[in-house]
């Protein structure tokens, strides 16, 4: 059996295991004295929640490592319709980083991560919104799936599973789905296709993680009565972390950087409060009371308690080997069990422990971190017991490199502290596929993605494509292990770094531009090609609309070689729109996708590959700027649709700010939240407001209504409100026909607002000085009227301009329209 599928197979037992970080674990007597201590404890949770930050990691991480249950995260969505404070990465990409980023705050707090279908489509104001995007039946199987596979004794839910309290859509519609799946996880007649891969399953009881968040402040929250909570004291703690609980999730929580939910750590008492949802209600304040959480819940199970409780307490921290043989014992004793969640369970966990006291390091490594089907590979394989000679005896007897790389019996001993390494080359299948992340593999809704194998839903990443079979022996009795194999190096400011090994395509393609604005008959665009292999030769081609010259030819002769070819491409009088195509043709065979890289140092680099296409429109576009300042906040691609539009554009940083002169600027344009995000303002903004006083034109994208780094982000008062315009069909009203931002130099209509993507705009302001003009006024159905997505100044001799309209969406997806009013906002004055 191929090992992809065998790790489907055996999830959710290897979640915490496999999926987390590609360098191997390295546990200290510390960690391993608490994992001999877990081994005791047979409880489970499931915690359900809408998007990655949305768990409570202090309640994760209590539960985890204060009371020793495993406790699974249930994240319906990968947050791809949220903002990105660290870099341009939206939508799918945002899902990616997001992922990563869940998988390690997990890796600190000790959780595990599931997730479902459903598609982050951004911001929705009520449940109802919510579920008719999603596939409400789809994504209420795969919160059945996790009841299924995690079979939880608690279920908490971080939302509240009616519109009692008023939050996001995704928030609600997360609770209602998980209160609805507690009774239908335990019924056969509910989504049977399941039961062929596992088991109906009811869950004791079920809480709602109440806080003064639902409460509007902690002023509030403190006043209500609590008498039918449950409190927990969160803030314990942790001698064997040598943390308080809370420290811990401070770190697990700053792990969702693009969020900015960097969080300062906290000691001493802190109480989280529980309310009862469903099920059997605890008569304590316990909220496991009446839930066997020891070995006698399982047939058999008595002795092996008996044992792991010996073993606890003859602990060596200056030796954790000598507790070995004991642990075997255990061992062969939860093997003998009956089948069954918990034999697989602790069967997974305890071969960990024993790694863990043996010091037994397993690696396996390539020599370069990508492949394409049908190379050969260089791979490194290690091993080495690190247990002192405490007459414990450890032997390789097999290893294997599936999917059918490699296999041999070496039958070798391992001496203690004494390596032993095997390197090998092997071809890698030309059938195998391309590393992607596996939702993305299908084409997606707005709401859902596409996901065929039942086994695969619920996982965070693709199983790797190599995985090494360990199989050893100890005091002689087996025990196999599975590593994947991955890719290091050595960067002299960071020192060893650790990456997945990938399959990639032998040549990627992508254009040098997201979208491509056609203000005359025909123009130039630009396709780069990439070889991911030596000696690769082939064609690229554009289509879409009439290419002028046909395809074009390469040959790489190294890997890493690349050319941008220019191709020129004539817009259709009949389509004002269209998807441009590239693509090459390799040895008779196509491939058409741009390979994206995301790496980040919090997050183990991310390889995604995506359709090599770009939106093409043809409009009748003028700019009277040419020469724009940019200052970047949190990070966009708002520069690059600038230069479409035939503007020269200058990134300005805080020096530039110090010695720039600006006045040479038609423009200047601030990225989105950079008050929330670019201490340099504090400084700079004086120099801002003086250019826009002098006769310049200051262009602010949108901040959201948190801290700003001033204390006042416009000329004149202005106030950021939470107000939004989610519905991007939602009609735009010229509430100001004769402003000079709908009628120069472009005369705008309604027109020009069709086919934006995601939303109209955000964080909207909801008050404002009578300095401002407001042109133009939207709404979500059935809400009052918010007129504060464009406000315009004239601030002395000049102009300023704040909008929370999306233009970081709208540009790089080519919207016509958002490229028209845009050009109208920095040709003000003009």
């Amino acid at each position: 059996m191929n090992s992809p599928f065998r790790l489907l197979l055996l999830l959710p037992l290897l979640l915490p295991t496999i999926f987390f970080a590609q360098k191997p674990a390295k546990p200290n007597a510390a960690d391993l004295h608490q994992a001999i201590k877990k081994l005791n404890v047979l409880g489970t949770v499931l915690y359900v929640a809408a998007h990655p930050d949305d768990e409570n990691t202090r309640m994760i991480s209590y539960l985890r490592n204060a009371k020793l249950y495993d406790v699974t995260y249930l994240s319906l969505t990968r947050g791809d319709g949220g903002q990105n404070l660290i870099g341009p990465e939206i939508r799918e990409l945002l899902g990616v980083l997001r992922t990563q980023e869940l998988l390690m705050a997990r890796s600190v707090d000790g959780g595990k991560q599931m997730f479902s279908r459903a598609n982050d489509f951004g911001f929705s104001k009520n449940p109802e919104e919510t579920l008719r995007f999603w596939d409400k039946d789809a994504v209420l199987s795969d919160v059945v799936w996790a009841y299924r596979q995690v079979k939880p004794d608690v279920v908490i839910n971080r939302f509240y599973h009616d519109k009692k309290y008023d939050t996001h859509g995704h928030h609600t519609a997360s609770a209602m789905l998980s209160v609805e799946a507690f009774d239908l996880a335990a019924k056969a007649d509910a989504y049977p296709e399941q039961l062929v891969l596992t088991q109906p399953w009811l869950a004791r009881r079920q809480f709602f993680n109440t806080s003064w968040f639902f409460y509007g402040s902690q002023e509030a929250f403190a006043k209500i009565d609590k008498s039918t909570l449950w409190p927990i004291d969160i803030g314990v703690y942790l001698p064997m972390k040598g943390k308080s609980n809370n420290e811990v999730a401070a770190e697990s929580r700053s792990m969702h950087r693009c969020q900015g939910f960097g969080s300062l750590s906290t000691r001493g008492e802190s109480i989280d409060y529980l309310d009862f949802v469903k099920g059997d209600r605890p008569a304590t304040q316990d909220i496991f009371e009446g839930i066997n959480t020891t070995w006698t819940r399982v047939e058999g199970g008595e002795p092996i308690a008996k044992i792991l409780a010996q073993i606890d307490r003859e602990y060596r921290s200056d030796d954790p080997s000598a507790s070995v043989p004991d642990l075997l014992t255990a061992m062969q004793m939860i093997k003998s069990l009956p089948d069954g969640y918990w034999k697989q369970r602790k069967l997974s966990e305890i071969k960990e422990v024993i790694k863990g006291c043996l010091g037994l390091y397993l690696e396996a490594t390539a020599n370069e971190p990508t492949a394409t089907p049908g190379d050969a590979v260089k791979i490194r394989l290690e091993v080495i017991n690190r247990a002192p000679l405490s007459g414990v005896g450890v032997q390789l007897s097999g290893l294997q490199i599936q999917p059918t790389l490699f296999d041999s019996m070496p039958s070798f001993n391992l001496v203690p502290n004494k390596g032993w390494v095997l390197e090998k080359s092997v071809h890698i299948a030309r059938d195998a596929a391309f590393t992607a992340p596996y939702w993305l593999q299908n084409p997606a809704t707005l709401g859902m993605y596409s996901v065929e194998k039942q086994q695969l839903r619920g996982v965070p990443e693709t199983p790797r494509y190599a995985t090494v079979h360990w199989s050893l022996t100890v005091n002689g009795v087996p025990l196999e292990y599975d590593t994947d194999l991955a890719w290091k190096t050595g960067e002299p400011a960071i020192g060893e770094v650790w990456r997945p090994f990938e399959v990639l395509p032998p040549v990627v393609v992508e254009f040098t531009e997201p979208s491509y604005i056609f203000t005359q008959k025909e123009r130039e665009v630009s396709v780069r090609v990439k070889a991911e292999k030596d000696n690769v030769a082939g064609t690229v081609s554009v289509k879409g609309w009439p290419v002028k010259g046909g395809s074009q030819s390469f040959e790489f002769k190294k890997k890493g070689e690349e050319k941008t070819f220019a191709f020129l491409v004539e817009a259709s009088q009949e389509t004002p729109n269209a998807i441009l195509t590239a693509s090459v043709e390799v040895a008779g065979q196509n491939f058409a996708s741009r390979l994206v890289t995301i790496k980040y140092d919090h997050i183990p680099q991310q390889s995604v590959l995506q359709p090599a296409t770009a939106h093409a429109a043809r409009l009748d576009l003028k700019v009277k700027a040419k020469n724009i300042g940019y200052y970047m906040g949190a990070g966009d691609d708002v520069p690059t649709a600038l230069r479409q539009m035939g503007c020269a554009v200058t990134i300005l940083d805080d020096k530039d700010m110090e010695t720039a002169t600006l006045a040479k600027f038609d423009a200047i344009v601030v990225g989105i939240r950079a008050y929330n995000t670019k201490d340099g303002l504090k400084f700079s903004q004086a120099k801002l407001f003086e250019y826009a006083r002098n006769g310049g034109t200051l262009v602010v994208q949108y901040n959201t209504s948190g801290e700003f780094v001033v204390d006042q982000i416009a000329p004149f008062p202005l106030k950021i409100s939470r107000t939004r315009v989610t519905d991007e069909s939602a009609e735009i009203r010229f509430i100001l026909p004769e402003s000079p931002v709908l009628n120069t130099p472009n005369k705008l209509t309604a027109k020009d607002f069709d086919g934006w993507v995601q939303e109209r705009g955000l964080y909207f302001p909801g008050e404002w000085d009578g300095a401002f003009s407001a042109p133009l006024s939207a709404n979500d159905p059935g809400e009052k009227p918010a007129d504060g997505s464009l406000l315009v100044a004239q601030y002395g001799k000049g102009h300023y301009v704040y909008t929370g309209l999306s233009f970081f969406r709208e540009l790089p997806a080519g919207v016509p329209g958002a490229y028209r009013l845009f050009a109208n906002l920095i040709s003000l004055g003009k």
